[in-house]
Protein backbone atom coordinates (compact mmCIF):
# COMPACT_ATOMS: atom_id res chain seq x y z
CA UNK A 1 0.00 0.00 0.00
CA UNK A 2 2.87 2.07 0.54
CA UNK A 3 6.05 2.35 -0.89
CA UNK A 4 9.35 3.93 -0.84
CA UNK A 5 12.55 3.03 -2.56
CA UNK A 6 15.49 5.19 -2.21
CA UNK A 7 13.59 8.41 -1.67
CA UNK A 8 15.40 11.18 -1.10
CA UNK A 9 14.93 15.52 -0.58
CA UNK A 10 17.24 17.94 -0.15
CA UNK A 11 16.92 20.95 -0.03
CA UNK A 12 19.79 23.04 -1.21
CA UNK A 13 23.03 21.72 0.12
CA UNK A 14 21.01 20.02 2.88
CA UNK A 15 20.16 16.28 2.61
CA UNK A 16 16.84 16.17 5.03
CA UNK A 17 16.06 12.92 3.85
CA UNK A 18 18.41 10.27 2.24
CA UNK A 19 17.62 7.07 0.25
CA UNK A 20 14.95 5.87 2.51
CA UNK A 21 13.66 2.52 1.31
CA UNK A 22 10.40 0.99 3.68
CA UNK A 23 6.96 -0.54 2.94
CA UNK A 24 3.71 -0.90 4.62
CA UNK A 25 1.29 -3.37 3.94
CA UNK A 26 -2.21 -2.95 4.21
CA UNK A 27 -3.42 -3.86 7.26
CA UNK A 28 -0.30 -2.68 8.60
CA UNK A 29 0.39 0.33 10.78
CA UNK A 30 3.87 1.67 11.19
CA UNK A 31 5.38 3.84 13.53
CA UNK A 32 8.06 5.94 12.45
CA UNK A 33 10.20 7.28 15.41
CA UNK A 34 13.25 9.67 15.81
CA UNK A 35 14.36 13.06 16.85
CA UNK A 36 13.39 16.03 16.40
CA UNK A 37 14.89 16.96 12.52
CA UNK A 38 15.48 13.56 11.75
CA UNK A 39 13.07 13.83 8.37
CA UNK A 40 9.82 12.58 9.76
CA UNK A 41 8.10 15.33 8.53
CA UNK A 42 9.55 16.12 5.19
CA UNK A 43 8.73 11.88 4.50
CA UNK A 44 5.56 12.23 5.61
CA UNK A 45 4.79 15.38 3.04
CA UNK A 46 6.53 13.54 0.49
CA UNK A 47 4.18 10.25 0.37
CA UNK A 48 1.09 12.80 0.83
CA UNK A 49 2.47 14.07 -2.50
CA UNK A 50 2.81 17.91 -0.73
CA UNK A 51 6.17 18.23 -1.51
CA UNK A 52 8.35 16.48 -4.54
CA UNK A 53 11.15 14.28 -4.08
CA UNK A 54 14.22 15.10 -5.58
CA UNK A 55 15.24 11.67 -6.20
CA UNK A 56 13.73 7.69 -5.46
CA UNK A 57 10.38 6.81 -5.67
CA UNK A 58 7.20 6.72 -3.77
CA UNK A 59 3.86 5.29 -3.96
CA UNK A 60 0.57 5.22 -2.68
CA UNK A 61 -1.47 2.15 -3.59
CA UNK A 62 0.30 1.87 -7.18
CA UNK A 63 0.40 5.52 -7.75
CA UNK A 64 3.58 7.69 -7.71
CA UNK A 65 3.53 10.66 -5.66
CA UNK A 66 5.46 12.00 -8.36
CA UNK A 67 3.85 10.88 -11.49
CA UNK A 68 0.05 11.36 -9.79
CA UNK A 69 -0.17 13.91 -6.66
CA UNK A 70 -4.11 13.95 -7.10
CA UNK A 71 -4.48 10.52 -7.30
CA UNK A 72 -2.41 9.76 -4.29
CA UNK A 73 -4.15 12.86 -2.29
CA UNK A 74 -7.39 11.34 -3.05
CA UNK A 75 -6.12 8.30 -0.99
CA UNK A 76 -4.40 9.76 1.80
CA UNK A 77 -5.97 10.96 4.98
CA UNK A 78 -3.19 13.44 6.51
CA UNK A 79 -2.96 14.71 10.10
CA UNK A 80 0.03 17.16 10.62
CA UNK A 81 1.47 17.64 13.59
CA UNK A 82 0.00 21.71 13.79
CA UNK A 83 -3.23 21.14 11.73
CA UNK A 84 -4.73 24.77 10.69
CA UNK A 85 -8.06 24.82 11.84
CA UNK A 86 -10.50 27.47 10.72
CA UNK A 87 -11.67 28.56 14.31
CA UNK A 88 -14.58 30.71 13.01
CA UNK A 89 -16.33 27.85 11.51
CA UNK A 90 -18.59 25.24 13.14
CA UNK A 91 -17.11 22.07 13.80
CA UNK A 92 -20.12 20.76 10.87
CA UNK A 93 -19.67 23.01 8.81
CA UNK A 94 -15.87 22.49 8.55
CA UNK A 95 -16.30 18.76 8.05
CA UNK A 96 -18.72 19.70 5.43
CA UNK A 97 -16.53 22.12 4.13
CA UNK A 98 -13.75 19.61 3.67
CA UNK A 99 -16.28 16.71 2.39
CA UNK A 100 -17.27 18.95 -0.77
CA UNK A 101 -13.28 18.86 -1.42
CA UNK A 102 -12.90 15.42 -1.39
CA UNK A 103 -16.05 15.22 -3.79
CA UNK A 104 -18.11 13.72 -1.14
CA UNK A 105 -21.95 13.90 -1.71
CA UNK A 106 -24.36 15.42 1.59
CA UNK A 107 -25.08 12.31 2.37
CA UNK A 108 -22.27 10.59 2.94
CA UNK A 109 -20.81 13.65 4.20
CA UNK A 110 -23.31 14.46 7.12
CA UNK A 111 -23.05 10.23 7.64
CA UNK A 112 -19.33 10.41 7.99
CA UNK A 113 -19.17 13.77 10.07
CA UNK A 114 -21.33 12.24 12.89
CA UNK A 115 -20.21 8.75 12.87
CA UNK A 116 -16.54 10.56 13.56
CA UNK A 117 -17.58 13.14 15.96
CA UNK A 118 -19.76 10.55 17.77
CA UNK A 119 -16.85 8.29 18.09
CA UNK A 120 -14.93 11.00 19.93
CA UNK A 121 -17.20 11.70 22.03
CA UNK A 122 -17.68 15.49 19.97
CA UNK A 123 -21.18 15.44 18.74
CA UNK A 124 -22.20 18.24 21.73
CA UNK A 125 -19.07 20.60 20.16
CA UNK A 126 -20.27 20.40 16.56
CA UNK A 127 -21.93 23.12 16.65
CA UNK A 128 -20.15 25.34 17.88
CA UNK A 129 -17.34 27.17 16.71
CA UNK A 130 -13.69 25.61 16.91
CA UNK A 131 -12.24 28.61 18.58
CA UNK A 132 -14.09 27.72 21.29
CA UNK A 133 -12.37 24.23 21.31
CA UNK A 134 -9.83 22.90 23.85
CA UNK A 135 -6.27 21.97 22.82
CA UNK A 136 -7.47 18.58 22.50
CA UNK A 137 -10.86 19.07 20.91
CA UNK A 138 -9.00 20.58 17.81
CA UNK A 139 -6.62 18.16 17.90
CA UNK A 140 -9.95 15.12 17.78
CA UNK A 141 -11.52 17.59 15.05
CA UNK A 142 -8.44 17.44 12.87
CA UNK A 143 -8.19 13.51 13.35
CA UNK A 144 -12.05 13.50 11.89
CA UNK A 145 -11.03 15.68 9.01
CA UNK A 146 -8.29 13.13 7.78
CA UNK A 147 -10.30 10.29 7.93
CA UNK A 148 -13.21 11.79 6.25
CA UNK A 149 -13.37 10.12 3.12
CA UNK A 150 -12.22 7.04 4.15
CA UNK A 151 -8.88 7.19 2.83
CA UNK A 152 -6.96 4.06 2.33
CA UNK A 153 -3.78 5.49 3.86
CA UNK A 154 -3.32 7.56 7.17
CA UNK A 155 -0.20 9.56 7.93
CA UNK A 156 -0.97 10.47 11.68
CA UNK A 157 1.88 13.29 12.93
CA UNK A 158 1.39 13.35 16.55
CA UNK A 159 -1.53 11.78 16.76
CA UNK A 160 -2.36 12.47 20.36
CA UNK A 161 -0.72 15.63 20.81
CA UNK A 162 -2.43 18.08 23.24
CA UNK A 163 -4.87 15.36 24.73
CA UNK A 164 -6.02 14.16 28.08
CA UNK A 165 -5.59 10.48 28.87
CA UNK A 166 -9.25 9.72 28.60
CA UNK A 167 -9.23 11.20 24.73
CA UNK A 168 -6.00 9.71 23.70
CA UNK A 169 -7.41 6.43 24.97
CA UNK A 170 -10.37 7.31 22.54
CA UNK A 171 -7.91 8.29 19.51
CA UNK A 172 -5.50 5.31 20.24
CA UNK A 173 -8.86 2.74 20.11
CA UNK A 174 -9.77 4.98 16.73
CA UNK A 175 -6.39 4.40 15.20
CA UNK A 176 -6.97 0.29 15.81
CA UNK A 177 -10.08 0.15 14.69
CA UNK A 178 -8.81 1.50 11.25
CA UNK A 179 -6.55 -1.19 10.99
CA UNK A 180 -8.18 -3.07 7.47
CA UNK A 181 -6.95 -5.29 5.14
CA UNK A 182 -7.37 -2.18 2.64
CA UNK A 183 -5.68 0.57 4.87
CA UNK A 184 -2.35 1.53 5.99
CA UNK A 185 -1.13 3.37 8.93
CA UNK A 186 1.85 5.76 9.22
CA UNK A 187 2.10 7.12 12.60
CA UNK A 188 5.14 9.56 13.98
CA UNK A 189 5.22 10.34 17.17
CA UNK A 190 7.64 10.83 20.33
CA UNK A 191 5.15 9.09 22.35
CA UNK A 192 6.52 5.90 22.39
CA UNK A 193 4.14 4.16 24.80
CA UNK A 194 1.77 5.08 22.09
CA UNK A 195 3.79 3.58 19.24
CA UNK A 196 4.89 0.37 21.36
CA UNK A 197 0.83 -0.14 21.97
CA UNK A 198 -0.60 0.33 18.23
CA UNK A 199 2.17 -0.37 15.60
CA UNK A 200 3.28 -3.73 13.58
CA UNK A 201 6.25 -2.63 12.74
CA UNK A 202 8.58 0.14 13.51
CA UNK A 203 11.41 2.16 11.93
CA UNK A 204 13.81 4.75 13.39
CA UNK A 205 14.86 7.44 11.36
CA UNK A 206 18.21 9.38 11.93
CA UNK A 207 19.75 12.07 9.93
CA UNK A 208 17.58 11.31 7.54
CA UNK A 209 18.16 7.67 7.21
CA UNK A 210 16.22 4.41 8.27
CA UNK A 211 18.73 3.15 10.62
CA UNK A 212 16.41 0.38 12.28
CA UNK A 213 13.48 -0.96 11.85
CA UNK A 214 11.64 -4.18 12.38
CA UNK A 215 8.95 -5.59 15.13
CA UNK A 216 9.55 -4.88 18.33
CA UNK A 217 10.65 -8.01 19.20
CA UNK A 218 13.00 -7.92 16.17
CA UNK A 219 14.67 -4.81 17.72
CA UNK A 220 14.87 -5.58 21.29
CA UNK A 221 16.63 -9.21 20.41
CA UNK A 222 19.19 -7.61 18.29
CA UNK A 223 19.65 -4.45 20.56
CA UNK A 224 18.74 -5.56 24.10
CA UNK A 225 19.78 -9.13 23.84
CA UNK A 226 17.85 -12.62 24.27
CA UNK A 227 14.79 -12.37 26.41
CA UNK A 228 15.08 -11.65 30.28
CA UNK A 229 13.44 -13.98 33.12
CA UNK A 230 13.07 -13.17 36.38
CA UNK A 231 12.76 -15.80 39.32
CA UNK A 232 11.08 -14.84 42.24
CA UNK A 233 12.04 -17.60 45.42
CA UNK A 234 10.20 -18.24 48.47
CA UNK A 235 13.44 -18.83 50.06
CA UNK A 236 17.05 -18.93 50.04
CA UNK A 237 19.02 -21.61 48.92
CA UNK A 238 22.62 -22.39 48.67
CA UNK A 239 23.92 -23.30 45.27
CA UNK A 240 20.30 -22.03 43.45
CA UNK A 241 22.49 -19.16 41.42
CA UNK A 242 24.95 -22.47 40.32
CA UNK A 243 21.94 -24.24 39.77
CA UNK A 244 20.61 -22.06 36.76
CA UNK A 245 23.80 -21.14 35.48
CA UNK A 246 24.25 -24.14 34.63
CA UNK A 247 20.93 -24.07 32.26
CA UNK A 248 21.13 -19.88 31.31
CA UNK A 249 22.93 -16.84 31.41
CA UNK A 250 22.74 -15.41 34.91
CA UNK A 251 22.35 -11.87 34.83
CA UNK A 252 21.70 -10.79 38.49
CA UNK A 253 20.46 -11.45 42.00
CA UNK A 254 19.60 -10.07 45.23
CA UNK A 255 17.49 -11.46 47.76
CA UNK A 256 15.26 -13.35 47.19
CA UNK A 257 15.19 -13.32 43.04
CA UNK A 258 17.60 -14.49 40.28
CA UNK A 259 17.08 -12.77 36.47
CA UNK A 260 18.61 -14.81 33.53
CA UNK A 261 18.48 -14.91 29.70
CA UNK A 262 18.13 -17.43 27.32
CA UNK A 263 17.20 -17.40 23.86
CA UNK A 264 14.62 -20.09 24.15
CA UNK A 265 12.50 -18.92 27.00
CA UNK A 266 10.41 -22.06 26.12
CA UNK A 267 12.56 -24.97 26.43
CA UNK A 268 14.55 -23.46 28.68
CA UNK A 269 12.32 -22.44 31.55
CA UNK A 270 10.60 -25.76 32.41
CA UNK A 271 14.03 -26.87 32.80
CA UNK A 272 14.60 -24.22 35.14
CA UNK A 273 11.64 -24.91 36.78
CA UNK A 274 12.24 -28.97 36.77
CA UNK A 275 16.11 -27.96 38.42
CA UNK A 276 14.71 -26.43 41.28
CA UNK A 277 11.59 -28.65 42.24
CA UNK A 278 13.98 -31.26 42.38
CA UNK A 279 16.08 -29.52 45.08
CA UNK A 280 12.75 -28.44 46.62
CA UNK A 281 13.70 -24.20 45.78
CA UNK A 282 10.07 -23.00 46.68
CA UNK A 283 9.56 -20.66 43.39
CA UNK A 284 7.27 -18.05 43.75
CA UNK A 285 6.59 -16.59 40.22
CA UNK A 286 8.79 -16.74 37.40
CA UNK A 287 8.30 -13.62 34.74
CA UNK A 288 9.21 -11.89 31.69
CA UNK A 289 11.31 -8.85 32.76
CA UNK A 290 9.38 -6.35 30.62
CA UNK A 291 11.54 -4.10 27.92
CA UNK A 292 10.19 -1.29 26.25
CA UNK A 293 10.52 0.51 22.76
CA UNK A 294 11.88 3.45 25.24
CA UNK A 295 14.76 0.98 25.42
CA UNK A 296 15.42 0.24 21.77
CA UNK A 297 14.99 3.59 20.55
CA UNK A 298 17.71 5.13 23.31
CA UNK A 299 19.71 2.61 22.10
CA UNK A 300 19.47 3.02 18.17
CA UNK A 301 19.78 6.72 18.78
CA UNK A 302 22.67 6.84 21.16
CA UNK A 303 24.26 4.61 19.02
CA UNK A 304 23.84 6.39 15.92
CA UNK A 305 25.17 10.10 17.86
CA UNK A 306 28.30 8.15 18.68
CA UNK A 307 29.33 6.90 15.47
CA UNK A 308 27.65 5.15 12.19
CA UNK A 309 25.78 1.87 13.45
CA UNK A 310 24.63 -0.50 11.40
CA UNK A 311 21.53 -0.58 9.91
CA UNK A 312 19.19 -3.21 11.46
CA UNK A 313 16.31 -4.13 9.17
CA UNK A 314 13.84 -7.08 10.57
CA UNK A 315 16.03 -7.60 13.35
CA UNK A 316 18.82 -8.12 11.19
CA UNK A 317 22.11 -6.28 10.39
CA UNK A 318 22.82 -5.71 6.76
CA UNK A 319 26.63 -4.48 5.94
CA UNK A 320 27.45 -2.15 3.56
CA UNK A 321 24.58 0.17 2.81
Amino acid sequence: MIELRQLTKKFDDFTAVDRVTLSVSAGEILALLGPNGAGKTTTVRMLAAILPPTSGYAAIDGYSVAEHPREVRRRVGLLTEHPGLYLRMRGDNYLDFFGRLMSMGPDERHRRARSLLDQFNMLEAMDRRMGTYSKGMRQKMALARAMLHDPSVLLLDEPTSAMDPHSAKLVRDAILSLRHHRRAIVICTHNLAVAESLADRIAIIQRGQIIAQGTLPDLQRRLLGPPLMELQLGSEVDGTVDLISDLAHVEGQGDGWVRYSTPEPEATNPRVLQALAARDVPVVTLSSVKRTLEEVYLRVVESAEGGEPPRIVDGNVIEGE
